[in-house]
């Protein structure tokens, strides 16, 4: 059964596909226009009742939030492809903890330069330097912990490629791209390292081909 993943075009569903590319999971995408306001069709509301992307379709079974969806894949084809939750029990505790620590620290100050450096101009809206100047700060304290973490691992869980690594693809690809702060990543020997190797990942590139990380 072929997984459908919706809204292929946007940051989150690509934490989604970059999983199940390095899982070896077929899938086909359904583009959803967020500025169209797709995601707040009925048909779609049926899937998803928050009006958000990512869903997937896995035969009979929908489930959606990406950070949800890339564990339930990871663990459903755990012997399949790259093994992104660790081998043992405690390998797997650092991973549930650094997809936390993105989820909880790293991911909202990206989501705030985003939202104010891209998306509110890109609509006419007025942007709130204050908030992207806050934000940046936060970001850089997070960053610093990075650091220090990965002058001893090679990856935030340990010595592997995981789930804690792959959660970062998309919305740092904002920051050395279109929100133009790649020194924030570059000023930082190890998470410049760490960059480096995860985002020239084949998986990763692959899935740069559905467009860029909206």
């Amino acid at each position: 059964m072929v997984v459908k993943v919706y809204g292929p075009s946007y940051a989150s569903p690509k934490r989604v596909l970059v999983c199940l590319v390095e899982k070896e999971v077929e899938f086909e995408t359904i583009p959803i226009d967020l500025f169209k306001r797709e995601h707040k069709d009925p048909e779609f509301l049926k899937l998803q009742p928050f009006g958000a992307v990512p869903v997937i379709q896995d035969g009979d079974y929908t489930l959606y939030e990406s950070r949800a969806i890339i564990r339930y894949y990871a663990e459903k084809y755990k012997s399949q492809g790259t093994d992104l939750l660790g081998k043992t029990i405690e390998e797997r505790g650092l991973v549930e903890q650094w997809l936390e620590v993105e989820a909880q620290n790293y991911h909202p100050s990206i989501v705030n330069l985003v939202i104010h450096i891209l998306f509110a101009p890109a609509q006419g809206l007025p942007s709130d330097s204050k908030i992207i100047q806050e934000s940046e700060e936060k970001l850089g304290k997070v960053l610093d912990v990075y650091e220090e973490r990965l002058s001893k691992n090679k990856y935030l869980a340990g010595d592997f490629f995981s789930l804690a690594d792959l959660s970062h693809l998309p919305f740092t690809q904002y920051l050395v791209g279109a929100i133009g702060k790649d020194y924030m990543i570059k000023s930082r020997e190890h998470v410049s390292a760490w960059w480096d190797d995860i985002s020239n990942r084949p998986s990763w590139k692959k899935v740069l081909e559905f467009g860029a990380p909206f």
